[in-house]
């Protein structure tokens, strides 16, 4: 049993290391500290307050000093593997506490604690500050299994010291249990306070056999240096930081409802503003917003205010003849045309060139074909209806600086006709367009 548990720890310690790697390679791990290394010194002792016997009436407490490696594997859990040395004395020069009498001719033992080497777990048992997303003091328990490598000597009828068992390395499994607090002095740094007491398989480490097996316990303070990047696992708090989190999505969700209703709100005036554009009362073809003689009689041809025209004019169908210098106007109105974005509300610095394009429809009473595009973003029907709405908007402007409404014709075709492609930020906004058509 103990040469399997000499072969199993060295493999428990690599696994410990190799799990460590791989958390070290995980670049989407928690950022949170899950390696240390610490280092005590204390009082050893060849007793046991826990009760059982002891071989010998005066027992004596000598300086201990240890090391250990820890992986914390969550916050309540790690595992642990220590490493102590150090002496262990007693004698019989007092009686003993119950009375009982001393037959042992064996006066007196000295041990050289080679090596203590076990592997433990530890779970913390609560940490103080509850509410605290990482806390500063906490209460564990440990407990596990290894060995203990020792050299005894003992002293007869007041004599001097003596090799026990030909002076040899002893190795016994022992079972160590154990309790401590910890307190964080720095982000790296932790105080910790623990006690340890090893139960070993066998009688041996006294140099006296009665019929018991032998402990001793450790008691110690140190220093835990915390390994790597980030606070420490171990004073992370599962609860608090749960309670955050959810705090985090409420303020979030609240904040995403405040950006929906702002948003239907402006889509409810963007609606009431495009209803303006395209409503018309009575019907002579000038939206009621520009619309200076409201109430027109049907039939009655009016001019792009919606006032009746003082002398009709009759239709003469002629050629109509589109100079370089027209079709350069319309091009200049249609590289210049901007709207809000994701609206039909034409930007001021889109004014000057169409102003010249309503000018020129009244000056050759040209018609004027207005063709809304879209890119692919958004549904169909959303773009379907923007287009058509931008198309209506700079049809009501230029009617509004006199053109003819009767020659100036309004249609959206959404995202029907790409000039581009869609997959690009470049393709996309020259799908974003008005086109103007003189004839």
């Amino acid at each position: 049993m103990k040469q399997n548990l000499l072969r199993c720890l060295p493999l428990a310690f690599s696994a410990l290391l190799l799990g460590g790697a791989v958390q070290a390679q995980d670049k989407t791990a928690s950022q949170l500290s899950t390696w240390s290394i610490g280092v005590n010194a204390g009082v050893l002792s060849p007793i046991s307050p826990l009760g059982g016997k002891n071989d010998f009436s005066n027992w004596k407490s000598d300086l201990g000093y240890g090391l250990y490696i820890k992986k914390q594997i969550t916050p309540y859990f790690s595992l642990r593997l220590d490493g102590v040395k150090g002496k262990l004395k007693g004698d019989n020069s007092k009686a003993f506490d119950g009375g009982a009498v001393i037959t042992s001719s064996t006066t007196g033992f000295e041990t050289n604690l080679e090596y203590s080497g076990s592997l433990n777990a530890v779970v913390n048992l609560f940490n103080i500050s509850m509410f605290n997303s990482n806390s500063a003091v906490q209460l564990y328990a440990s407990g596990g299994a290894g060995l203990a490598g020792y050299k005894v000597k003992t002293s007869t009828n007041g004599g001097g010291l003596t090799d026990y068992a030909g002076g040899k390395t002893i190795s016994e499994l022992i079972i160590p249990v154990g309790l401590g607090a910890k307190f964080k002095v720095a982000e790296k740094v932790n105080l910790d306070l623990g006690w340890t007491v090893n139960f070993v398989d066998g009688d041996n480490l006294d140099g006296t056999y009665r019929g018991s097996n032998d402990k001793y316990n450790y008691a110690y303070a140190g220093l835990e240096f915390s390994l790597g990047q980030g606070k420490q696992l171990a004073w992370h708090n599962p609860v608090a930081l749960t309670y955050d989190e959810a705090l985090r999505a409420k303020q979030a969700a609240d904040a995403l409802k405040s950006d929906l209703d702002a948003q239907k709100a402006e889509n409810a005036r963007l609606k009431s503003e495009v209803g303006a554009l395209s409503t018309d009362s009575d019907g002579d073809g000038v939206s009621d917003k520009f619309d200076k003689c409201p109430g027109t009689p049907s039939g009655v041809v009016v001019d792009g205010s919606g006032c009746p025209l003082k002398v009709p004019v009759p239709v003469v169908q002629e050629k109509v003849i589109i100079t370089e210098a027209d079709r350069k106007v319309v091009a200049d109105a249609i590289k210049n045309l901007e709207f809000d974005l994701g609206k039909a509300t034409i930007r001021a610095k889109s004014y000057p060139t169409l102003d010249r394009v309503a000018a020129l429809l009244v000056e050759k009473n040209f018609s004027l074909k207005l063709a809304g595009h879209t890119d692919n973003t958004g549904s169909a029907a959303l773009n379907m209806r923007l287009s058509k709405d931008r198309a209506e908007s700079v049809k009501g402007y230029l009617v509004g600086k006199g053109a003819n409404p009767s020659r100036i014709e309004a249609t959206g075709y959404g995202m029907a006709q790409p000039i581009a492609t869609n997959k690009t930020a470049a393709g996309r906004q020259q799908n974003r367009r008005v086109e103007f058509t003189l004839f």
